[in-house]
């Protein structure tokens, strides 16, 4: 946390008040500068938070049962409803620690009669209807010089010129390597105690809970980048995409972090005060506000230091302010004073009473100043607290109960290439199954169902049923394989719940389409079929993202190129906006498979194809099918087709697709790495006179949008 130093003033102050005096204001001078949004937020006061830290610099009374008991009480009598007491600072614990004696930390601090100053902090508070939430202060931080750092070296991670340590407002410090395993299980051992040994209301972190912008050049780091990118970390710490990848590894343990803490205890609020977030994410890597929108964070404290109101308000009403508290309890941190600068009872209730006309909670840095340090009368400061806060507010942790990610769309990448197996072409995404790594796998949206091998799973939790089943792809590759259920992720975003998942142990093709993808024995890259007309399990699993991300989603190519494609989960009105829509037809639900079954076929298309008679045929269907390389017409008798002989179209039978006013799709029939390959054939068992497939080249030159809940494709042009 900003001036975190002032705790150790005590110790500190003789030989180094100076430095650390500049080292403070420096730091409040780190200001964000979003442009502010006109908006006004009702209050609420039934979940206002009016909050304390409690810190190194009020040891004298954490330690003192009587005098713990006294500050309590007046918190109490002033309509304050929550503590944060410091647990976690200078590679020390602030109680007798099972978790820190095995790192090899020796020391903890304890009151004076020999007590567990957390176990009386959080008995007496609520003894009182006071929330106490342990603050985790320093996060992953830790003085090169303790003990920690010390017995665990290979624990610490560093700057691209082998530096260990930063200078920051707690002094120069080292930083454990977030995206290591141990410093994770440390971590998470160390909350889990707090929140188990004391039965904790919650927890807290800061801006420690981060990594400055320069770190992440140990070989722990660089390997674990090489090895998922393909490429070592760039020279420039803010490079964006390895920026990104910091940023969102240390946002995954905190997704981790957080559901450790609610199986111990749902309700335990799982609190986070950052810095404001266009300098938190760009210097710390702190993507806090992800993490609201991850259902990470049950409570948000923004610290806002500063004298001038101006700027003060300004930060009130920062979008990233205005979203958060339309979903969690939120807040701002305010200056009280620091030994040698006073802030006067009149600049904090000014701040207050700002902060309250917009919703907002407040945490006052920290309790010692409240009144000690000001230069009106002890009795004057207590009475114009008193003001702000007239009447008692009650917070009820009952009330925090887990959320789903409240994103409205995200967009992901689609790959020309696979993890393995790799094709001529294809669209590929990013899917994790069973907490896997990440592997990109074939979408489809003409079958339906996840189907990986084995090699994809990971070690988290998969119900296998013993069912075998198989799956008959439009090229004649049969997949074999076991049905199971487990969890599946989208970068950050996991399923609902377990979904369906054939675990394909074998690949062969129909005798009558010899040569289907399973012909050359290469490897398997995995296919998540993501249609709406399921027949049987597995179903899309997409049905069982959260929230508006099951809503639907549209596909956008490359354009023929090689730069990735986009799929974008969620509709909303704006991502909607240009698309022609096309009715589908309902068919019959099915158990087991949620939510509406729509056929996919597109009805009336016509068809030209020249050179042939097939002439503007409007009685054609059509599916939008991106697992198909190869675009295909099936003809349901040779008079359709006329002289034309089965195989490959040439180019000078170039092919014209419509629906009047939705789409006019043409193409040169060729062989460009599959774009523009089109084949057709004679089957009278044909249900429709003229099928078609497109293939994976339509998408080139449209988006299609898929819209499960009211039954509509809708394409717009790219071109």
């Amino acid at each position: 946390m900003q001036f975190s130093f002032i705790y150790r003033l005590s110790r500190l102050i003789k030989r180094s008040l100076l430095i650390l005096f500049a080292l403070s204001f420096a730091t409040v001078l780190l200001l964000n500068h979003l442009t502010p949004v006109a908006a006004q937020i009702s209050p609420s006061p039934q979940e206002e938070i009016r909050g304390v830290w409690l810190t190194n610099n009020d040891f004298d009374i954490l330690s003192d049962r009587a005098k713990l008991q006294n500050t309590i009480t007046e918190l109490r009598r002033l309509n304050f409803n929550t503590i944060y007491p410091l647990v976690w600072n200078d590679g020390y614990t602030k109680y007798p620690s099972a978790v820190a004696r095995r790192a090899g930390i020796p020391f903890y601090f304890k009151g004076k009669e020999g007590q567990d100053i957390i176990a009386d902090i959080v008995n007496q508070a609520r003894s009182q209807g006071v929330l106490a939430i342990p603050w985790f202060e320093f996060g992953f931080m830790a003085p090169l010089t303790s003990e920690l750092a010390a017995n665990h070296p290979d624990w610490l991670t560093q700057k691209q010129d082998g530096t260990q340590t930063s200078i920051s407002a707690a002094g120069e410090v080292a930083w454990l390597n977030p995206f290591h395993p141990e410093v994770q299980q440390f971590i998470t051992d160390l909350v889990l105690e707090i929140i188990t040994q004391y039965n904790a209301d919650g927890i807290q972190f800061d801006d420690h809970m981060s990594l400055p912008v320069d770190f992440g050049y140990d070989k722990y780091t660089i390997n674990l980048y090489t090895q998922e990118t393909g490429s070592p970390p760039p020279p420039n710490p803010h490079a964006q995409a390895w920026k990104q990848w910091r940023a969102d590894k240390i946002t995954a343990f905190m997704m981790q972090l957080n559901r450790a803490v609610k199986a111990r205890k749902p309700n335990a609020i799982f609190s986070v005060s950052p810095n404001y977030y266009d300098f938190a994410y760009k210097y710390q890597l702190q993507d806090w506000l992800n993490w609201v929108r991850l259902g990470v964070v049950d409570e948000l404290i923004v610290q806002l230091y500063r004298n001038d109101l101006d700027s003060f308000n300004s930060k009130l009403t920062s979008p990233e302010i205005i979203e958060t508290q339309q979903l969690i309890p939120t807040g701002v941190g305010i200056m009280t004073g620091l030994r040698n600068r006073p802030v006067s009872i009149q600049q904090i209730q000014s701040q207050v009473r700002a902060a309250q006309q917009r919703g907002l909670g407040v945490t006052f840095f920290y309790y010692e100043s409240l009144w000690d340090y000001g230069q009106e009368p002890v009795a004057q400061r207590q009475a114009g607290f008193q003001e702000i806060f007239p009447n008692p507010v009650v917070r009820d942790t009952s009330q925090v109960i887990a959320r789903k990610p409240s994103f409205n769309s995200i967009s992901v990448p689609l790959y020309t290439k696979g993890s393995v197996g790799q094709r001529g072409r294809g669209y590929f995404m990013e899917v994790s199954v069973a907490g896997g790594q990440p592997k990109r796998v074939l979408i489809d949206t003409n079958s339906a169902g996840l189907r990986v091998p084995p090699a994809f799973l990971g070690n988290a939790p998969i119900n296998r049923t013993g069912q075998i089943i198989k799956e008959v792809l439009s090229d004649g590759t049969v997949l074999e394989g076991e049905l199971a259920y487990t969890i599946m992720q989208i970068g950050l975003i996991p399923t609902d719940e377990p979904i369906p998942v054939q675990i394909v142990t074998s690949r062969q093709c129909l005798p009558q389409k010899p040569n289907c993808s399973a012909k050359s024995g290469g490897a398997f890259s995995g296919i998540i079929g993501v249609n709406y007309g399921e027949a049987v399990l597995p179903y899309n699993p997409l049905r069982k993202l959260p929230g508006n991300l099951s809503s639907g989603l549209i596909i956008s190519g490359n354009g023929g190129g090689k730069n990735n494609g986009n799929l974008i989960l969620g509709l909303t009105a704006n991502n909607r906006e240009g698309f022609s829509m096309v009715p589908l037809s309902q068919q019959p639900g099915i158990n087991d498979i949620p939510g509406n079954r729509w056929n996919s076929q597109l009805n009336g298309v016509c068809l030209t194809i020249a050179g042939t008679a097939v002439k503007n045929a409007c009685n054609s269907i059509m599916v939008a099918d991106t697992g198909v390389i190869n675009a295909a017409t099936e003809l349901q008798s040779a008079a359709l087709m006329g002289k034309l002989k089965p195989g490959r179209l040439r180019p000078e039978n170039a092919v014209k697709v419509t629906i009047p006013g939705i789409f006019d799709y043409s193409v040169k029939p060729g062989n460009r790495d599959g774009f523009n390959v089109w084949s057709v054939n004679i089957n009278p068992k044909a249900e429709n006179p003229v099928v078609l497939n497109p293939g994976i080249g339509f998408f080139d030159k449209y988006d299609v949008l898929f819209d499960p809940v009211n039954g509509q494709q809708g394409f717009r042009s790219r071109r």
